[in-house]
């Protein structure tokens, strides 16, 4: 019996998801890579395997849901259960006026955003149950505060945090959460920092510019070492929650269980 906790984790090639994918490591936990392309990807498992994790790398685009199906299928296929699931992967363009924005690009933005998670979800959500397991959707501030030229990034990330409620209150054998990740040092937040000029406020704009330059932005191990707490170890209590990942009750226990660091490798 394989008592190792399996988890997958999208957008896994850097960011907040390479981070996540680390800590989980430490954990000695298999950690499902997921990304669109490979690039990065063997990286990221050779850094999960040095710290004491298996890595499985499926490139894959959580947009297209037989790719979904794929995961999935490979997964259990491999290692008989699933017992977490990091639904990471995300989006932020386009970084336009909704009355400009290009259609495709913003329907794009829920495919991932949106739909990726359901896709994941939904087939994952058999082995999730047998194994009272946990599903973490990497949610945003931007869910709550309209941030203009963002309309398809905002939009789909409240839809995430509002499904991930609805997921809670019908699935009583898993542990549901949404999670506000801070503001990050991502290539997400680098691409606001090159495209917003054109399309942003000058002073929305310049906050952001301001938050990179004041070395404001949180490493992305920070928040992260709080998504894989709330994936392997959360309280069935937080189901439905949408939380801060640095609230106290997060925060500490997973200091306490993965420590301030992991080795760099």
């Amino acid at each position: 019996m394989n008592r190792r906790k399996i988890a997958i984790v999208t957008g896994a090639s850097g960011g907040l998801g390479a981070a996540t994918a680390g800590w989980m490591g430490k954990d000695s936990s298999v950690v499902v890579l997921v990304a669109r392309t490979k690039d990065g990807l063997d990286d990221v498992a050779h850094h999960v395997e040095q710290l004491g994790g298996t890595a499985l790398v499926i490139p894959a685009d959580v947009s297209n849901p037989i790719a979904c199906q794929h995961i999935v299928d490979t997964v259990l296929k491999q290692y008989n259960k699933i017992d977490a699931l990091v639904n990471n992967a995300g989006v932020i363009s386009p970084l336009v006026d909704i009355a400009h924005a290009d259609i495709d690009q913003w329907r794009y933005a829920l495919e991932v955003n949106l739909l990726g998670p359901f896709y994941l979800t939904r087939f994952a959500l058999s082995s999730l149950r047998n194994a009272y397991g946990r599903i973490v959707n990497v949610s945003s501030g931007a869910s709550r505060i309209p941030i203009a030229s963002a309309s398809a990034y905002c939009a789909s990330k409240a839809a995430l945090t509002h499904f991930n409620r609805v997921l809670a209150e019908e699935e009583p054998h898993i542990t549901a959460i949404s999670v506000r990740p801070g503001v990050v040092d991502t290539p997400m937040q680098a691409q606001i920092r090159r495209e917003g000029s054109e399309t942003m406020d000058a002073t929305q704009y310049a906050y952001y510019v301001d938050l990179k330059a004041k070395d404001q932005l949180e490493p992305p191990e920070i928040p992260a070492r709080s998504i894989a707490w709330l994936a392997l170890h959360a309280p069935h209590d937080m189901s439905g929650e949408f939380r801060n990942y640095d609230d106290p009750d997060i925060a500490g226990p997973s200091l306490s269980v993965y420590g301030s660091t992991f080795k760099k490798v």
